[in-house]
């Protein structure tokens, strides 16, 4: 049972076995592609800050979530040099790309999209963490379960500005909207493993 049912039913539906497996045989590209996705939501953190920096609390959270998701970072960075990974390009999975080509282009709709997606991110970052973390070794099962509560708490802030910005009824129908595109990525067969990808190929260990 998750320790997060709140996330569970946000999301509305699991990752699949076969993502699990798939990062277990190759958990090189697993932290690689961590490494990646938390610069990634640094940069998403201040690309807000940028567009939306007149308001003053929505500035202030996204500085301080852009340097906590750089200092989780840092801490991938030991745990890939502890291991002997050398640092090489992954290319970016679909997932994220694919919730934000139905990011709508007009304000205040574009806010608020931006906002819902930033907030199955992280909550699908928080349920991956879960599914995968104890099936690791002590060191990586630490780290990844150190981790669900700064990423429940992102995806909780997420939605509290969303809530901030639009009315229940609207944030709610973005909700559902994304939650499709959202399901329809991680459930249908993808072309490669990556952090976010959807069911992986048999031969996933090839990145």
């Amino acid at each position: 049972m998750s320790q997060f049912p709140e996330i569970e039913a946000f999301l509305g539906c699991r990752t699949p076995q076969q993502w699990v497996q798939a990062a277990l045989q190759d958990q090189e590209t697993l932290l690689l592609d961590h490494r990646n996705n938390e610069l990634k939501a640094a940069s998403s953190a201040l690309a807000l800050i940028n567009r939306y920096g007149s308001d003053s609390e929505l500035a202030d959270y996204m500085s301080k979530l852009a340097r906590e998701e750089l200092v989780h970072h840092e801490q991938v960075l030991r745990i890939l040099k502890k291991r002997r990974i050398a640092l090489r390009g992954v290319s970016a999975s679909r997932y994220a790309a694919g919730l934000k080509e139905q990011v709508r282009k007009s304000e205040p709709w574009r806010l608020l999209d931006t906002l819902v997606v930033g907030a199955f991110i992280e909550a699908r970052s928080c349920e991956r963490f879960e599914a995968i973390a104890p099936h690791l070794d002590e060191e990586l099962q630490r780290f990844y379960l150190g981790l669900l509560q700064s990423e429940a708490r992102h995806y909780e802030n997420y939605l509290r500005f969303a809530n901030r910005f639009a009315s229940a009824a609207d944030v709610d129908a973005a909700v559902t909207r994304f939650r499709q595109v959202e399901n329809e990525l991680i459930l249908s067969p993808d072309t490669q493993f990556r952090f976010h990808s959807g069911v992986p190929p048999v031969d996933s260990q090839v990145a």
